[in-house]
């Protein structure tokens, strides 16, 4: 089957959606020409077409957040704190998959199997240390999600960290395993570090940009990347980036170019508006992402409120299906 013609018009919502603005919508890249093995191709092509929205797009619901940040992230929703409401949330709300640590998978997934997905997330660390030398040691292993069932792993990667040499070695076995399994590799990719605190901040154009080439250099399937934010600190990033002028959407277009053969997922971040969400997703899917992976905007809602947000973003996804190829 042929893929979708690139810039195909589209429209987007702007701001708080009272106007809209033409934009251009861009096709993502198709299965065939990702160069995946066997089994990493029928589990990816599981997660893009046979759960959540399908038509190759993707609505993952992360619940790494206790490790990563602590409890203080279930206060807002205090349901929250108990795992089987997000699982259920990704069973009910028809999700691509979850994806978390080995204790959640271990404790909890058994009475969801073959209902949700499952992303096993494999490394990670805690926010008590400082993130001047980010690193995420191993928690699991790809060995453990194959016995799990799981659809694909997730690996996060700090790229500028002054530790990235031991992440790259840690991160170059894991990405062996995943290719002698079978199992699609999705990369957190983080910029971190003192170093990228001086080039402009780790949510500017420069850093985000660079982390998903990276990730796409490293060998990954698919790259998670949160959407650049523009600021007074861009100034402060190397040439030629401290004196573009890019758009919101050009800004992300230019993440998902360098991310070349990788899919890309956007970060959902802190909780926002709904219009904010929306236009987000909306924006991200123009340029080219795949799918987004949307945690506390979605589980800090409350639950009738989370599955409503949950079929706006399939009405959405609706909109951007294409044939598997």
């Amino acid at each position: 089957m042929s893929e979708p013609s690139a810039q195909v018009p589209a429209v987007a919502s702007v701001g708080s959606g009272a106007s809209t603005v033409p934009a251009r919508r861009f096709p993502r890249p198709a299965l065939s020409t990702l160069g995946l093995s066997p089994g990493k191709r029928t589990r990816l092509k599981h997660l893009l077409y046979d759960h959540g929205p399908g038509g190759g797009t993707l609505l993952i619901l992360p619940i790494d957040q206790g490790l990563e940040h602590g409890p203080i992230d279930f206060f807002d929703n205090p349901d929250s704190l108990d795992p089987k409401y997000q699982y259920d949330l990704a069973r009910d709300g028809r999700f691509s998959a979850i994806a978390l640590h080995i204790g959640l998978a271990e404790k909890y997934f058994h009475e969801y199997a073959g209902d949700v997905p499952l992303i096993l997330k494999i490394n990670g660390k805690t926010a008590i240390p400082s993130d001047a030398q980010a690193f995420s040691a191993l928690t699991g292993s790809v060995e453990d999600a194959v016995r799990l069932g799981a659809d694909a792993v997730g690996y996060t990667v700090y790229v500028g960290s002054p530790s990235q040499d031991r992440d790259f070695a840690q991160f170059s076995q894991v990405r062996e395993d995943a290719d002698r399994f079978g199992m699609p590799l999705i990369v957190w990719a983080y910029p971190r570090g003192e170093a990228v605190a001086k080039k402009g901040g780790r949510e500017g154009l420069y850093a985000i940009d660079y982390a998903a080439r990276v990730a796409l250099e490293l060998g990954a399937d698919i790259v998670k990347v949160n959407y650049p934010v523009a600021s007074a600190k861009d100034a402060e990033a190397p040439p030629p980036y401290n004196t573009l002028h890019l758009s919101p959407d050009g800004a992300f277009r230019k993440v998902v170019e360098s991310a070349g053969r990788a899919l890309v997922l956007v970060s959902g971040g802190e909780k926002v508006g709904d219009d904010q969400l929306l236009t987000k997703v909306r924006s991200s899917m123009d340029a080219g992402a795949t799918g987004v992976i949307f945690g506390r905007n979605l589980w800090q809602r409350h639950r009738d409120e989370a599955l409503r947000v949950t079929r706006e973003l399939h009405a959405i996804f609706r909109e951007y299906a294409q044939p598997s190829a």
